[in-house]
């Protein structure tokens, strides 16, 4: 969708993003089949297939984001701001688009993931707190005990990203609730030194927490859709 912009052509539904399409497909596939043989009285399942869709999409764009945020990030050469020509500057802004493009749909697509697995795995986490997230969904199977096998693989994926989610978490409040996010780190560069040549943000360790939540947000799809398939086969 994006890459039309560095003149290649789109990409290939391969590697981890590919499986992830496919199991996504493969359960669409499956509800289709439920609701045609008229098993969707309360119309849930047609839910599903248009939610399912909806993350297939969102995948794409945060897929297609994280590119962008790369192949712009490559242009950046100059340490500061300031140093900056022009050109070398627009493709700055570029990147600070696309980079907080990207770290917003990870938290947004989570959330999408808990809405669809709240309701097909009836956890009613709503109970617990009326406007849940993804982790509050993970919680909530963990606490009761329940689809341990997916609450293992969900809680692992979590573990291994624990610390670069973190990081993004905090880049996406303060760009929702606070300030720009890429200023943070000019405002706390004034406080050492006020008037002093504010350095630019480490692109190198953003790009580096941003692929591990672009590959926490796959795998936990991954993991959710090799479950859901299992478990939509058997109702």
């Amino acid at each position: 969708m994006l890459r039309f912009l560095f003149d290649e052509p789109e990409r290939a539904l391969e590697g981890r993003h590919g499986e992830t399409v496919r199991l996504m497909e493969q359960f669409i596939s499956q509800l289709q089949g439920k609701v045609e043989a008229g098993k969707d009285v309360d119309h849930k399942l047609r839910t599903y297939e248009i939610w399912t869709r909806g993350l297939i999409s969102s995948l794409n764009e945060l897929e297609q984001s994280h590119y962008a945020t790369i192949r712009f990030k490559q242009k950046i050469k100059s340490s500061s701001v300031s140093q900056m020509q022009s050109d070398e500057y627009l493709m700055y802004q570029r990147y600070v688009y696309f980079d907080k493009n990207a770290f917003i749909r990870v938290f947004a697509l989570l959330d999408k993931i808990g809405i669809l697995l709240n309701d097909l795995l009836a956890m009613k986490t709503e109970r617990i707190k009326p406007h849940f997230s993804f982790f509050t969904v993970l919680r909530n199977m963990r606490d009761r005990g329940v689809h341990r096998t997916l609450t293992g693989g969900l809680d692992e994926v979590k573990g291994l990203t624990q610390e670069p989610m973190a990081r993004l978490r905090k880049r996406r409040n303060a760009e929702i609730h606070y300030m720009n996010s890429e200023m943070l780190d000019d405002l706390v560069q004034s406080h050492k030194g006020y008037g002093l040549e504010v350095k630019l943000e480490n692109i190198m360790a953003q790009s580096q927490d941003l692929a591990a939540g672009v590959a926490m947000v796959t795998d936990t799809l991954y993991l959710t859709f090799q479950y859901a398939c299992g478990y939509i086969r058997k109702r």
